[in-house]
């Protein structure tokens, strides 16, 4: 995989000529003025004012779910454990994944403005994931050593010698539809619906604490500044550096950041989340929240055209190989299926709405299952499908299929 060349902080910098830290002494005035640092690097009293881990955790913690989904060792149970994770509980290799209190299944389909006030959709999503890992250890995993068949699951072989494909009866790979889909539901949700929602940056007197520079407790940082940095982290917190992240230092939203980036048709896209991330984060410590609002519609308007975007792309590559390579084709129907998934955790800038709603994408999947699913689609289906989510955009199915 290519990282970007030089990093985003380093392509950022040609662009921006100016930084600034809130190591400011309580004193920062409002302004219009307000410009990005060169790196997300904030500090206050001359310490790091940033902090995620928590983020970080929960990637972590998604990167050993996903593994494990292709371990045959793994029962039900054990895979359940890892996604229901609980202090102290031994699911992980890691053992201070062990120790944490959190778990990816607590976050998945949480944010605020989508699922506070609705515990039935959530409760839905998440079942679907656990239906994920059920049907993976029970249709999947016996059937390891067997060759699939149209309504058999089994395994398939890419052409030429490839990698080895594990699928259910419809062709579908459960392990790419959990890791597709958890980029909505986790990391989509929470940057978008959640951390940069009004309702939690300005929730109770978030405002009038950071105002007046009033920290979060013995922490470093105001209460608002954490929770911007909080989106920051499920987008970055990957990275060896996050401060100057490179990209695909993991499986999730920050590697699909990348892929899409290099696409000359979305070339830049990394660049512009970047900086609006760390234009918004400024614009916090400036105490200039019009500012701050306008980075979270961008953040929102590219983040959300990067799942649409993958989820066209993977389609139209499967048609490539329909007919002469079918591990290869339901590999990237697998991965357009998560994708699609996905897009109910976007977010239309200004609005309270996602691009597709959840009964939207329930009808966009179900066709890609229909009869014996990815062994029976046309291309037909698949241009249809296509064109639908990129009319919702503005980009083309052609410039997000090349």
């Amino acid at each position: 995989m290519k990282k970007l060349a030089f990093g985003l902080a380093a392509l950022a910098t040609l662009a921006l000529t100016s930084c600034s830290s809130d190591d400011d002494g309580g004193n920062v005035t409002p302004t219009s003025g307000v410009t990005a640092p060169d790196t997300y690097t904030f500090e206050r009293s001359g310490n790091t004012s940033v902090s995620f881990s928590g983020q970080t955790t929960r990637l972590q913690m998604a990167q050993e779910i996903v593994s494990g989904l292709v371990n045959t060792a793994n029962t039900e149970a054990t895979l359940e454990a890892m996604f229901a994770h609980e202090e102290g509980a031994n699911d992980f290799s890691d053992a201070d994944l062990n120790a944490s209190d959190k778990s990816v299944k607590s976050k998945v389909a949480a944010s605020t403005d989508f699922f506070s006030a609705n515990t039935t959709d959530a409760g839905s999503i998440k079942a679907t994931f656990d239906g994920y890992i059920s049907s993976q250890v029970t249709e999947v995993f016996p059937n390891w050593a067997t060759i699939a068949t149209a309504g058999f699951a089994g395994q398939l072989q890419q052409a030429g010698g490839g990698s080895t494909r594990y699928i259910n009866a419809k062709g579908l790979e459960y392990n790419q539809a959990f890791a597709k889909s958890l980029i909505g539901a986790l990391m989509t949700d929470q940057i978008l619906n959640n951390y940069l929602s009004t309702a939690v940056l300005d929730a109770a007197d978030n405002v009038a604490n950071n105002d007046a520079d009033v920290l979060d407790g013995d922490s470093n940082y105001t209460t608002m500044e954490h929770k911007w940095d909080e989106a920051y982290g499920y987008l970055y917190g990957s990275e060896l550096n996050p401060a100057v992240p490179v990209l695909e230092a993991d499986k999730f939203l920050n590697e699909y950041l990348s892929k899409v980036n290099d696409d000359a048709d979305f070339s830049g896209i990394a660049l512009d989340v970047y900086n609006a991330f760390k234009l918004g984060r400024a614009a916090i410590v400036a105490k200039d929240y019009d500012l701050r609002d306008e980075q979270v519609a961008i953040i929102r308007s590219k983040i959300s055209m990067v799942l649409a975007v993958r989820g066209i792309y993977y389609l139209q590559q499967s048609k490539n190989n329909l007919e002469t390579d079918k591990a290869s084709a339901f590999h990237a129907l697998s991965e357009a299926y998560g994708f699609i998934y996905s897009l109910q955790f976007t977010r239309k800038p200004g609005t309270t709405e996602p691009y597709f709603t959840k009964t939207e994408v329930e009808a966009l999947t179900s066709q890609l299952m229909v009869g014996n699913g990815f062994w029976d689609i046309t291309p037909e289906t698949i241009d249809l499908i296509s064109d639908t989510i990129s009319a919702e955009f503005d980009f083309t199915t052609a410039q997000a299929g090349s």
